[in-house]
């Protein structure tokens, strides 16, 4: 084991992220309702304060902090700068809704410290403190499901908690089962000790730490709360649970993938690769003839799970997989939040039909919807196009062809419900649905919108960037 080091700089996203989440609880209780607004702002800066540490410790060679617990490595850089610029598009679009709500101040913190679980858990090296990490994500996500306190955001939340809090004790069952095991918590200890392990105990082990991961993804088979709790909560929070825990999830996968489970006994990568032509095609399945927006994103979600879960199933087998993985994390990630900020920047459409005549009405809004639509589709130049084919590639190396060419059918099958969104959108006049909205909703849009062009015209770069060896 490496020499004990805990110096909290090492943590310094994190730290300023807990720090900013517990100073605005406390403004908060002080504060006149008119200036609580103070608190998300300091939300908004910690977020890109931490982006800004967080760049500069990807300069410096990968680490291990507090012995081996944490990481600092190319993967937990990049999921800190995704889940930090994640977290201030969704403080971007949280800003107007929550103006003057009585608990406007309590919602910025939950944000915060669902989006600190989300980096623990793509940090974390030991299972011990990924469980912590687990809860720290899920806990203020369940609040936020039914921050409303209406009858579809009780019903989101109450569904959100029951596959949580089942789900949650299976994978604590699993890591149970898997110290017993390996007899450690750590994960190069672990990977040391699943070389000669029994098989069957390791399987019980993996399949219930499989799925609390999973529910944290929204993958295939904890998918079920995905669709229901995404429509009964507030666009701003479905943003949300749409993409930052995915983030920390999705890293933390890879990294078991990589660490613990490359060189076991256990036939991992099928089971990770069956999972993900699973997901994208359930979730395009359930897509296919929604009315709802958000519902049909919330399938969307589910379906792109399965593509971030192919470079996870050849983590350690193909030298594309771990780039893969982050680049199609934060192409994602700013597409996804990209359409649901013109979900949130229009708060009376709905259905698909609401959105007819939206070009007529506000092209540019238009045009940053059809930009995140198509790139979730993955066409060129968004950046979900580069990373497809970059996930396509991880997984032609990695042995898995006919993983990409399902992933390959999926993407041509998923073209037909986002047309269904874009064709109302561009054509008709428009409806009262469109009449006003949320301003800094429709900034985010923009921004998002440039984003997905810019990281997929310059990707080049940034792939450059996310190589470099995993911390063991």
């Amino acid at each position: 084991m490496n020499e004990m080091n805990e110096n909290p700089l090492d943590l310094l996203p994190e730290v300023l992220l807990a720090a900013s989440a517990v100073l605005g609880l406390l403004l908060g209780s002080w504060l006149p309702r008119a200036r609580q607004w103070l608190v998300g702002l300091l939300a908004a800066v910690a977020c890109a304060t931490g982006i800004v540490a967080a760049s500069v410790a990807a300069a410096q060679p990968a680490t291990t902090a507090f012995g081996e617990a944490f990481a600092v490595d190319p993967v937990t850089s990049t999921s800190r700068v995704v889940v930090l610029g994640g977290t201030l598009l969704v403080l971007g679009i949280s800003f107007r809704p929550l103006r003057g709500d009585a608990r406007e101040s309590e919602f910025y913190v939950l944000v915060q410290l669902a989006a600190l679980g989300a980096l623990m858990m793509a940090g974390t090296q030991d299972l011990l403190l990924f469980a912590a990490a687990y809860l720290l994500a899920s806990i203020p996500a369940y609040t936020l499901a039914g921050f409303r306190k209406d009858g579809p955001g009780t019903e989101a939340a109450l569904k959100y908690y029951v596959v949580g809090a089942l789900l949650g004790v299976l994978m604590l069952a699993g890591i149970t089962v898997l110290y017993a095991t390996g007899r450690a918590t750590g994960y190069p200890m672990l990977g040391d000790a699943f070389r000669d392990a029994p098989g069957a105990l390791l399987a019980v082990g993996a399949i219930g730490l499989l799925s609390g991961v999973l529910f944290k993804a929204g993958g295939v088979p904890a998918h079920f709360w995905v669709p229901d709790a995404v429509q009964g909560s507030s666009p701003p929070v479905a943003a949300l649970l749409t993409s930052i825990p995915k983030i920390g999830a999705l890293a933390a996968l890879f990294r078991l993938g990589d660490v613990v489970f490359a060189d076991s006994t256990l036939p991992w990568p099928a089971l990770v690769a069956v999972l993900a032509a699973a997901s994208m095609t359930l979730g395009n399945l359930g897509a296919f003839f929604q009315q709802d927006v958000k519902r049909l994103l919330a399938y969307s979600t589910i379906s792109q799970v399965g593509y971030l879960l192919m470079p996870v199933a050849v983590a350690g087998r193909a030298d594309l997989a771990q780039q893969a993985l982050l680049y199609y994390l934060a192409a994602y990630t700013v597409t996804n939040l990209g359409a649901f900020a013109v979900v949130c920047a229009l708060p009376r459409a709905d259905s698909l039909d609401d959105y007819r005549g939206l070009a007529k009405e506000r092209p540019l809004l238009a045009t940053s919807l059809v930009v995140c639509l198509l790139g979730l589709v993955g066409t060129p130049p968004t950046a979900v196009f580069l990373g497809k084919l970059e996930v396509f590639g991880a997984a032609f190396d990695g042995g898995y062809a006919w993983l990409a060419v399902v992933a390959a059918v999926n993407t041509v099958a998923s073209l037909f419900y986002y047309l269904r969104w874009i064709v109302p959108t561009v054509s008709g006049s428009g409806s009262e649905s469109l009449a006003d909205g949320d301003r800094a909703a429709r900034v985010v849009a923009y921004v998002a919108a440039a984003v997905s062009l810019g990281l997929g015209i310059g990707g080049g770069p940034v792939l450059d960037v996310l190589t470099g060896p995993i911390t063991h």
